[in-house]
Formats: C-alpha cells, sequence, structure tokens
C-alpha cells in the first residue's frame, strides 16, 4: 500500500567544524572548504499528499513568505524534474513545519528542511530519484542542500558542493544563539574578509583528530573575524562560551558552539549560561535520520 503521508520527519541542523576561504571563482562565489557535522537538534516537517497537484505550506514561518521558501521552491523544482521524466505531474503535497533552528543563525536551518521536503517527496512520489540527482535539484537553491541530502558527515570543497565522507568526532555541542540573524551576503561582501587560507586535506583533517588530546577544534572560521567586528552579540557569546573550551561560530553566523566529550560535561555549561541568550546541547550525528528513505523508499510506521 503506497504511503500518503510522513510526519514527523526531522531536518537536524549542522556545524561548521571548520571553515575556511580558500579562494574566489570569477562569478563572484567564494571557494570554501569546511567539515559539516549533523547534530540531532532539528526542525521537524509533516507532509500529506493532496488530491490536487498543488505545494501548499498549511503553516506560518515568520519571516519567509510561502513563494520564497525553500521547502515550496524545492518542491516544485522536484516536481518539474518528476513530470519531465514520467510524463504527468506528480500529486500535491501539503507541508507543516515546526521550526526549532534560528533563521540566520548558521545551522542550515532553512537547507535542512529543503532537503528533507525532497526526501520525503522522492518517497511519497515513489519518484525514484537518487540522491545525486536530488542533490543536483537542491543545489541550485542553495550551496547546503546537497549536504544534509548527502547525509553524513562530510568534508566540502568548491562552494560547499564538492562533498567526501569523512569521520567527525564523537562528542557533545553546547550551542549558544546569540539573538541576532547575521545576513550571509554582509559577511561574505566584508572588504576585510579572509579569501586566501592556504588549502588542507581530508587527511590533515583526520590526523588532528587523531592526534588531539583535548576537544580543540581544526583550523578556524575565517568568517567569525567580520561577524564579531559587525555584531557585538557574536562576539559577546563566543568570549563567555570561550571560557569552557574551544569556542567557535558555525557557518556566517550567529550562533556559536563548543564541543564536549559527555552530555554530563555539557548540561554542567548550560547551566551557567547567563539567562539573556537562547542555549542548548545536541549530539554529534554520523549520518541523517532521514537518510533510509532514500535507501528503502518505503517508512515503517
Amino acid at each position: 500500500m503506497a504511503l500518503t503521508s510522513l510526519h514527523n520527519c526531522p531536518a537536524p541542523a549542522k556545524l561548521n567544524l571548520f571553515l575556511h576561504v580558500v579562494g574566489r571563482r570569477s562569478d563572484g562565489y567564494h571557494l570554501l572548504q569546511s567539515v559539516f557535522q549533523l547534530i540531532d537538534r532539528a526542525d521537524r516537517l509533516h507532509f500529506d499528499l493532496r488530491e490536487d497537484e498543488r505545494i501548499v505550506r498549511t503553516t506560518d514561518v515568520p519571516g519567509v513568505p510561502e513563494e520564497q521558501d525553500l521547502i515550496v521552491r524545492a518542491l516544485k523544482r522536484l516536481a518539474s524534474e518528476y513530470a519531465r521524466r514520467h510524463g504527468h505531474n506528480p500529486p500535491g503535497i501539503s507541508v507543516a513545519v515546526e521550526k526549532v533552528l534560528p533563521m540566520g543563525g548558521g545551522l542550515g536551518g532553512g537547507s535542512s528542511d529543503a532537503a528533507t521536503a525532497l526526501m520525503a517527496a522522492n518517497c511519497l512520489w515513489q519518484a525514484g530519484f537518487t540522491s545525486d540527482e536530488l542533490m543536483a535539484v537542491g543545489l541550485p537553491l542553495g550551496a547546503d542542500i546537497p549536504f544534509f541530502l548527502f547525509g553524513q558527515t562530510a568534508f566540502a570543497q568548491g562552494v560547499g558542493e564538492a562533498l567526501a565522507p569523512v569521520a567527525g568526532p564523537d562528542c557533545w555541542y553546547v550551542v549558544i544563539e546569540p539573538g541576532v540573524a547575521v545576513p550571509t551576503p554582509a559577511i561574505f561582501g566584508a572588504p576585510d574578509l579572509t579569501r586566501d587560507t592556504k588549502g588542507v586535506t581530508i587527511s590533515d583533517f583526520s590526523r588532528h583528530l587523531e592526534n588531539r588530546r583535548d576537544l580543540s577544534g581544526f583550523g578556524k572560521n575565517d568568517l567569525q573575524a567580520v561577524a564579531i567586528r559587525m555584531f557585538a552579540p557574536v562576539a559577546e557569546a563566543l568570549e563567555w562560551l570561550g571560557r569552557y573550551g574551544d569556542a567557535r561560530m558555525t557557518g556566517s553566523g550567529a550562533c556559536v558552539f563548543c564541543a564536549f566529550s559527555s552530555e554530563s560535561e555539557a548540561d554542567q555549561v548550560l547551566a551557567d549560561v547567563p539567562g539573556a541568550w537562547s542555549a542548548w546541547k545536541a549530539k554529534a550525528l554520523d549520518s541523517h535520520p532521514m537518510k533510509s528513505l532514500l535507501q528503502n523508499q518505503r517508512v515503517v510506521e
């Protein structure tokens, strides 16, 4: 019996364990190197097939009109590819979104939502697209979308779309939301952004994990210096969390994080976080919790 709904679909956050800007293409896009780490803090999405062919978001997302939502745009792109492949349009889908991840936080929330939507629709429509094909659908909408479809800890290059699997640390993270939304274009457009960091390799990162004696991170986030200059709350959160370990910013900000070896250590730090900030803990994930949808094309409910 074909599925007509998928509820409680997780769209997990990511952390950039480091983020180096190693160059710039002729079209203005920056060339990056990073390790993307999935964590178990997630938005939740609910999908129901419709009797018509419309794609409808049934919940309000403050600041994101439906027609601009990456979820809706990704599903419309997939519907077009479905029609091209199968010769007819797929059923419509209603999507309800429970937002947990902050916008402008560097956690990839919007991109993760879109990736989960592509995986869910691929299953509900029995569309038969491979992971690589879904990544090609998502990439024009956002460079982070392919990572969430890739679905595991990844060493990323290019604009973020060239991905290779890599082992990440087994740890807990404390994440602080400084209370500001950092616009990515403002960070990448800053004249003082470092754009010529020396390139590294996967083995450089892996060797660091093998040889380190504490939870200090590899490399740095080249965007961090610009963000703390432009947004004082980011600088304040980094300074505070840095008292407990190697705190750094994820993505283009604004969220900052620090790794801890156990949940109890993370809990101790969380208990001390000033009340002015939202803060939470999260466990590192080896793989995306939705990945089985692409592997099995079915869900046991």
